[in-house]
């Protein structure tokens, strides 16, 4: 008879940024899943992995600096700790800020009458500060193991292993509560002293060079700005070959399936409904969608590995301070850039839950990957077109900053706005750690960006492209009358479009493409040249000699630009809010925002120009 396999439970405890989700990762690897703690919208990280022919599961808590709570993310890791639901709690620290960490550590072992083990993390770059660690010597001080580990590099990640499988064989629970009555910080301050040899401060100073010029007042936002085009041109720019191959691609494959179809004697009508509707639908989005966020988002965790997107935070706090939002809304902001809908799970770094919804409702503001396409395009064609070569470029950049400039100001105005309003309240204080800057692990990096952000937004777009694939398909092709039931609708459309600067075939496409922005182009297209499926968009001479005969203007085009910039969030990023906040009023809410910003606003352009 087989021996019955052990399965025992872990827990990963710590301060933010020491490493805990590496050590996970580093153990778990792709077995791991994440979902919602029961009760609450703080996301869980579960994952397992086999030593020694027993089976360990490992649950990845939320940071937290202290177990007296102040957020939803704390009052779950302070709860847990103190269930003692666990066969060993693992309690990450970081080699190169022991001042701090060590005291967290201390308030645990002196509370939890259970299994501990210290992990000291990030060894490596305590080494090169000059940092020098006596393990042994903590261990015997704090009468627990203390085991050393460089996770990404998976150094001492094997002693860890080992020292959990011993802790959590014995039966025996070891008792720390004598901690409780000495002086912490006194016990803290000695075991440092005896512990930690500070060899020299290189990398200090140099991380405080570094630190002196981005988080200068004269070149912190400067350099930010740089950054940021840096990595909008290189999305912008390195997706249009792939989407273009994604595409040819697609096409081929289409017609392949449309030929296998008709081979079995599929009905035309089917065929077309499938081909017509669903297939280029899905494969527009696919095409037009992945390129881009497979560049934007591992670019944005390089930054985020090598710890400058902290610093972003740091420099922005006093601008969102005095829109009475919080420091760190800048970061999310930053990642709507790639997609609203990363945007919106990013809140979840907001510890307060009346700013982190602020941050939620006002991040469609920002423009994501899927609208800058639209953007560039009437850029292109409206005003930059006299300008050749570099100087085209240039003038499409400057436009473009403008633009995102433009998104951020109304961000904060809206932010200011909801926090005088429907969310008043106090403002939450905001401990804002800058982490050492490191070399990112540039393959884990384009790994976990890829699986953790751009597959997961593009499974959401793609599940509700199919439906809309069909009912597009359906409205342009079943006729009422003499027109389609799309042409009606257009029409429908058309007297409200005109009092904001747009017409009814902008307005349905906007409405057709609440799946992805992606399509509200196509769809445009189709439109104005009354067309059965998605249209092709042609090179942009045509494409605006195909608009100027529809009535497009000059005011036509900066209204599409500001209603492209500031309408209802797509359907991904809806059905993340809702998921997020689990209301039907912050959803809503979230949807009217940024749809009644873009209408203010085209209506009070459209009135400027009739009267000028």
């Amino acid at each position: 008879m087989a021996e019955k396999e052990k399965v025992f439970t872990i827990a990963l405890a710590g301060n933010p940024n020491v490493g805990k989700s590496t050590v996970f990762n580093n153990f778990t690897g792709l077995h791991q899943h994440t979902g919602n703690w029961p009760g609450k919208t703080v996301e869980s990280s579960q994952g397992e992995y086999i030593y020694n022919k027993s089976k360990y599961i490992i649950q990845d808590l939320p940071g937290t600096y202290s177990l007296t709570p102040n957020s939803a993310e704390e009052q779950v890791t302070s709860d847990y700790i103190k269930s003692g639901d666990y066969d060993a709690l693992v309690i990450v620290l970081d080699a190169t800020c022991m001042e701090r960490n060590i005291r967290f550590a201390l308030s645990i072992i002196s509370y939890v009458k259970s299994k501990v083990i210290i992990c000291i993390n990030l060894i490596d770059e305590a080494e090169k500060k000059g940092i020098d660690i006596d393990a042994i010597k903590m261990s015997e001080m704090l009468g627990v193991p203390v085991i050393k580990t460089a996770a990404r590099s998976g150094k001492g990640t094997d002693n860890l292993k080992r020292e959990i499988e011993v802790i959590s064989s014995n039966s025996q629970k070891t008792d720390n509560t004598e901690l409780r009555d000495k002086d912490l910080t006194e016990l803290s301050d000695k075991i440092l002293a005896a512990c930690c040899t500070y060899k020299s401060d290189f990398t200090d100073r140099r991380d405080r060079q570094i630190d002196r010029i981005l988080l200068s007042k004269r070149f912190g936002i400067p350099v930010m700005l740089l950054m940021l085009a840096g990595v909008f041109w290189i999305t912008i720019a390195g997706a249009n070959v792939p989407s273009e191959l994604l595409n040819k691609g697609f096409r081929f494959l289409g017609e392949k399936l449309r030929t296998g179809l008709s081979v079995i004697h599929c009905p035309e009508l089917i065929i077309s409904a499938l081909i017509d509707g669903v297939y280029t639908a899905l494969t527009w989005i696919v095409s037009v969608m992945l390129p881009p966020m497979a560049i934007f988002f591992p670019l944005f965790t390089l930054m985020e590995d090598s710890g400058y997107l902290p610093r972003i935070a740091f420099n922005l706090d006093t601008i969102f301070r005095k829109a009475n939002a919080h420091g760190k809304q800048s970061l999310t902001i930053a990642m709507g850039f790639g997609c609203n809908a990363c945007g919106v799970t990013g809140c979840r770094i907001i510890d307060s839950p009346r700013e982190r919804l602020i941050a939620i409702i006002t991040n469609s503001l920002v423009p994501c990957n899927g609208r800058f396409p639209m953007l560039i395009a009437i850029i292109s064609m409206f005003f930059a077109g006299t300008s050749l070569g570099a100087a085209k470029s240039f003038v499409q950049s400057l436009i473009l900053l403008f633009i995102i400039v433009l998104s951020v100001l109304v961000t904060l105005i809206c932010s200011k706005i909801l926090s005088k309003t429907v969310l008043k309240g106090m403002e939450s204080s905001f401990i804002l750690e800058l982490p050492p800057y490191r070399h990112p692990q540039i393959g884990k990096v384009i790994v976990r960006s890829i699986f953790d952000r751009t597959i997961f937004v593009l499974l959401r777009a793609v599940s509700a492209a199919a439906p809309a694939g069909l009912l597009i398909w359906i409205l342009a092709n079943i006729k009422m009358g003499d027109s389609t039931i799309l042409l009606h609708i257009t029409q429908m459309l058309d007297p409200i479009g005109k009092t904001l600067g747009l017409d009814g075939a902008i307005l349905c496409a906007f409405i057709l493409g609440f799946p992805a922005n992606e399509i509200v182009l196509p769809i445009m297209l189709m439109i104005y040249m009354s067309g059965s499926t998605l249209a092709e968009i042609p090179d942009l001479v045509q494409f605006k000699e195909i608009l100027t005969s529809n009535g497009w203007t000059m005011t036509t085009a900066v209204c599409m630009l500001i209603f492209a910039l500031f309408h209802f969030p797509c359907s991904t990023t809806c059905i993340t809010i809702w998921k997020e906040t689990h209301s039907r009023k912050w959803t809503l809410l979230s949807f009217l925002v940024p749809l009644i910003a873009g209408v203010v606003l085209c209506f009070a352009v459209n009135a400027v120009s009739v009267i000028l």
